[in-house]
């Protein structure tokens, strides 16, 4: 990278909040790159693991953007995929805090920039994506791991060694532009419209949510990994080349199950709640 600047955006919180859209969308960031869940890319190459994991979801094993990336781990992750990509804003989504701490002090120790965006949703959504997705686990179980997540992301911000933005979903849902314009101001970049116009890109993200990335590159030759999953199909099928807030939940949420949510994280989701 030689003496060149560089900006790590990481992206934490709990898993189906949304963080593979707004990974997209700050990849339209003037130099910015996002590589999906950055984690990952130790199993670039490694024909023992499935596709959705060796490789960049899109394009499979032929990918040009990662073609003859192996990550050295004794030195910086987002130094050498720089280099190797000539990116300068890294957007990494993993969300594991260990994951994004240690990521930060790479940055930090060569003499780059750390960001992390706290990405919350309405906790009832994340469960009940989670239930959709995953029909056979414990709801209480899905619940307390929803829970856990949380509470270790705000536990992250609070000890982080660079700025933190704490983002809601639904706010980058309903208000994309102004959020679009409050994420390039935290990153230290541009606005610029073509952000929110997030289909129109190139993307090669490691691991990251299906659907979105199935409105990303709808009519493109892709992997099969891209298909939505059939309790999904419809949804993303007749999605807009669009932003829009997922509310599938207020429809899906089972009685009981919400029930069981109020019970054990109500007090938890009273920040993060949207609508009743």
């Amino acid at each position: 990278m030689g003496s060149a600047a560089l900006t790590g955006v990481m992206i934490g919180g709990a898993g189906h909040s949304g963080s593979t859209l707004l990974g997209m969308i700050l990849s339209g960031l003037e130099g910015a790159v996002y590589i999906g869940e950055g984690a990952k890319v130790r199993y670039l190459g490694d024909m023992s693991k499935p596709l959705v994991k060796r490789a960049c979801k899109i394009c499979g094993d032929d990918c040009a953007f990662w073609s003859g990336f192996r990550w050295d781990p004794s030195h910086g992750l987002y130094e050498q995929i720089a280099a190797h990509s000539g990116a300068r804003i890294l957007v990494d989504s993993s969300k594991k805090p260990d994951w994004i701490a240690a990521r930060a002090e790479e940055l930090r120790s060569g003499g780059h920039e750390a960001r992390l965006i706290i990405l919350t949703r309405d906790g009832r959504a994340v469960v009940n994506s989670r239930l959709r997705k995953y029909p056979g686990r414990e709801p209480a179980g899905q619940i307390a791991e929803w829970m856990e997540q949380i509470e270790a992301a705000h536990a992250l911000a609070g000890v982080f060694p660079g700025a933190v933005l704490h983002l809601a979903y639904e706010t980058l849902a309903t208000a994309p532009e102004q959020t679009a314009r409050r994420l390039a101001d935290f990153v230290g970049a541009h606005y610029d419209p073509s952000m929110l116009a997030f289909s129109r890109r190139e993307h090669h993200p490691l691991g990251g949510n299906n659907g979105t990335q199935f409105i990303a590159t709808r009519g493109r030759p892709g992997s099969a990994g891209l298909e939505p999953g059939a309790r999904s199909a419809a949804y993303y099928r007749a999605h807009p080349d669009e932003i829009r807030l997922d509310l599938r939940w207020k429809d899906e949420f089972a009685p009981e199950h919400a029930a069981l949510f109020e019970d054990m994280a109500g007090a938890l989701n009273q920040s993060m709640k949207w609508g009743q």
